[in-house]
């Protein structure tokens, strides 16, 4: 038949185990969240326990502790020797208060959205979020500060895989726009001992990013970074990281533009995101991101690389260079001057 050869070729009957997997996808999730909000792990740091211990020291209920034990087993958090349970490698370096890449705020700000992502069939409907985004960037400060908290937990692991693919060689200052906990800034600063990095966002979100940024060449600046107002000819770099997915195409090209301005002649601008390929289907990741920030932003959206580069030309950088990220980071690095 004519075009044939363009026809994927069944190899058996349609197989619906993917549609299942598909449909449970949020039990390993939920089983995973959970076990985080009661301390399961930071019961377990010590050392084996027996059910019973933990779920004494827990103060929860001795079956359904047994059980979620075991199911964190079948999800390699956990190993099972008789009627001992203990924390895996993984675990133990991810899930336990006070090591060094402890990520259950980042766990807590997880089960937050939980519910917002039962009601994405809602948000198709209207378009809008079916969460008030204000209220993670300062209205309500409980929820602002587990964002901040989260976003820097989350930070700590993914920067110190994307910084070394951000190059500032001789480069003296920094605006790090809606930097939010100053990870970036910070780690570059540590990179570039000469770099003088400035962090701006939110007053909300600088309230706690205060607390996080403890390095004297590392300060912090309140304001709205959506006005593209970042001054003149006053930074040598001007960094975007994981900011401008959540805005608009008007408003990402405005705060380019504020870049622009805002470097010296030579100056270079990276944007480093998460970003879709051409056909905007791809990585998965990416379109699945798209869909959080549909829930919980007026204007988000994950935006593509040829998207990223149109708006650079536009407010007037050369240059253009776009490094996509090996796995399993799922971003790109862009740089321009």
């Amino acid at each position: 038949m004519k075009g044939g050869s363009d026809i994927p070729v069944a190899t058996g009957p349609p197989d619906p185990g993917k549609i299942f997997a598909l449909a449970t996808g949020y039990w390993p999730s939920a089983t995973l969240l959970a076990a985080n909000e009661l301390g399961l792990f930071t019961a377990l740091a010590g050392g084996e326990k027996t059910a019973a211990a933990v779920a004494s020291q827990l103060g929860t209920d001795a079956r359904a502790t047994a059980m979620l034990l075991d199911a964190c087993c079948g999800l390699n958090l956990l190993t099972k020797q008789h009627d001992q349970y203990q924390l895996t490698p993984t675990a133990a370096a991810f899930l336990v208060p006070g090591r060094p890449g402890y990520l259950g705020s980042a766990l807590r700000w997880s089960a937050d959205q939980y519910s917002a992502w039962g009601k994405l069939a809602d948000a198709m409907r209207t378009g809008r979020p079916v969460v008030d985004p204000a209220q993670h960037l300062g209205a309500d400060p409980r929820q602002t500060r587990a964002f901040v908290l989260g976003m820097h937990e989350r930070a700590q692991g993914v920067a110190r895989g994307v910084v070394p693919f951000i190059n500032l060689e001789g480069c003296r200052t920094l605006l790090d726009v809606g930097g939010g906990p100053g990870t970036y800034s910070v780690l570059l600063a540590q990179k570039y001992p000469g770099l003088r990095a400035t962090v701006l966002d939110l007053p909300g979100i600088v309230a706690t990013a205060k607390e996080l940024i403890n390095l004297p060449s590392v300060t912090i600046q309140s304001g709205d970074a959506t006005t593209g107002d970042y001054g003149t000819a006053q930074y040598d770099a001007v960094l975007f990281s994981g900011v401008l997915h959540q805005m608009d195409s008007p408003t990402i090209q405005r705060m380019l533009a504020g870049a622009h301005r805002a470097l010296v002649p030579g100056g270079r601008v990276i944007i480093s995101d998460m970003m879709l390929e051409a056909g905007q289907t791809q990585p998965v990741f990416s379109t699945l991101f798209s869909l959080q920030m549909l829930l919980t932003t007026r204007d988000g959206a994950v935006f593509s690389t040829e998207n990223c580069a149109t708006w650079l030309k536009t407010a007037g950088f050369a240059e253009i260079q776009i490094r996509p990220l090996p796995p399993p980071l799922p971003y790109t690095v862009v740089s321009a001057k």
